[in-house]
């Protein structure tokens, strides 16, 4: 059987490219070497901030392109792809109603999430741990509505669970922005027509790829446009039943490093 001509790999790191323990396969460093020397781009797809995957992505021998914050800023090499701002009365607006929410009771952390850092006012020990694990470049700051950056996402860490509390209650800025359920904890907002997939497209206009030549891997809500431009799809085991959907592929769980044997298959 003939492998595939790809080009362009997108992966989803948190239940599809990383381990339980949160780690990198060991085994991903050599094979990153491999599609180097074979022309093909990897390319991180997540949530995650910028620094946090250049961070992550440290011991890598080779350049790596990035897709961060949901496809709200994407990176290749050194120059930036593409990055959507958010306006800054709207984002007002969201935090003013985000802090409302958690004095009713509703309890809940907002990341404000720039090109430069991430800024947080919430110092809640738990809420702080979980937002330090996706932006590296964290700032505490007095008052968020006194940052300056140019902020491309809010996010919403609803301990109570995202898609069932917050996200309804935020529903109605779908008329004019994205509301992404991120995680089982993570409610996103950004700018309409900002997901990964459409940075996943834009990635693949400079690279001169097509959807044919690229694969992609993702277990959450917030990675279906992201499957859905890439011929080459992949529903992680144990993805969320609309991932499973629009997937044309299916492979092993995150715990057995189901990208990694993916991948090798596709070389062939």
């Amino acid at each position: 059987m003939t492998s595939p001509d790809i080009r362009l790999i997108a992966v989803d790191m948190d239940g599809t490219l990383l381990l339980p323990d949160g780690t990198i396969p060991a085994g991903l460093w050599p094979l990153l070497r491999r599609l180097h020397a074979r022309g093909i781009v990897f390319a991180p797809a997540s949530g995650r901030q910028y620094a946090t995957l250049r961070e992550m992505f440290a011991d890598a021998e080779v350049e790596l392109d990035y897709i961060a914050e949901n496809g709200a800023h994407v990176v290749r090499g050194e120059g930036e792809v593409s990055s959507d701002r958010l306006d800054p009365e709207f984002t007002a607006s969201v935090v003013a109603r985000l802090r409302a929410l958690d004095a009713e009771g509703m309890r809940l952390g907002v990341v404000l999430c720039g090109t430069r850092s991430a800024y947080i006012e919430d110092t809640d020990p738990v809420f702080v741990a979980e937002a330090a694990k996706y932006y590296r470049a964290l700032e505490v700051v007095g008052d968020l509505l006194a940052v300056d950056d140019r902020i491309v996402k809010i996010a919403v860490y609803d301990f109570g669970g995202g898609e069932t509390h917050s996200a309804p209650r935020l529903a109605d800025l779908r008329d004019t922005h994205q509301v992404v359920v991120s995680g089982m904890h993570w409610v996103d907002v950004m700018n309409q027509g900002v997901d990964k997939g459409v940075a996943l497209r834009a990635l693949q206009a400079a690279l001169g790829v097509t959807p044919a030549q690229t694969a992609a891997f993702g277990d959450y809500l917030n990675d279906v446009q992201m499957l859905q431009a890439a011929e080459h799809s992949y529903a992680m085991e144990g993805a969320h039943p609309d991932v499973v959907a629009v997937a044309r592929h299916r492979a092993p769980s995150h715990a057995e490093a189901g990208v990694l044997t993916v991948i090798e298959r596709l070389l062939g």
